[in-house]
């Protein structure tokens, strides 16, 4: 269900962006509200709380961003917490933010090794994303799960490529679990 309210809330968000012309300026002002918003999370917990009454958390939001981000986004703010979704808020600037770098022919890459790699094999595995993609740039993450023990598991929105010897070991047992069985 959170999904399909960011996506939802998000394509609304990044058609508007769109329709405006004001992509670029908009990402980076959800970028940094949402900065805002992780650092503050006393902020989050007023407008999430079910014992404040929506025209009040409405108020906070105009006295908190009218005249310190646009229209929109003080807008749209208005519409997530009026349809009470603002606990979902970080989720649907997350899918506006990956929309819009998509948009743009940036990928996001979330690489997985069982042990650090080092500059080149990130050089070596960022090149080889951009070879076998359509984008012009990747941004690289990359983090350690000792769990997987060789190989790695890449995320590029919702492709997922896993060559770990971890999940190479699960599907090994589980055919031959079924030969047993069968």
């Amino acid at each position: 269900m959170a999904k399909l309210v960011s996506k939802t809330y998000g394509e609304a968000l990044f058609e508007l962006a769109h329709e405006e012309n004001k992509a670029s300026e908009m990402l980076e002002e959800i970028q940094s509200v949402r900065e805002i918003l992780k650092s503050n999370p006393e902020f989050c917990k007023l407008m999430l709380h079910p014992g404040i009454a929506k025209q009040d958390k409405l108020k906070t939001v105009e006295e908190v961003f009218k005249g310190r981000t646009s229209e929109e986004i003080t807008g749209f703010l208005r519409v997530i917490v009026d349809k009470e979704r603002f606990g979902d808020i970080d989720a649907i600037f997350q899918y506006f933010i990956d929309k819009e770098k998509e948009s743009a022919g940036i990928g996001v890459a979330y690489v997985v090794t069982p042990k650090s790699l080092d500059l080149e094999g990130q050089s070596k595995v960022k090149n080889k994303l951009l070879e076998t993609t359509d984008y012009k740039t990747i941004e690289m993450n990359y983090s350690v799960d000792p769990s997987l023990i060789g190989g790695m598991v890449i995320r590029i929105g919702d492709r997922v490529v896993d060559s770990s010897i971890k999940s190479r070991l699960n599907d090994l047992t589980k055919e031959l679990l079924e030969l047993q069985l069968g």
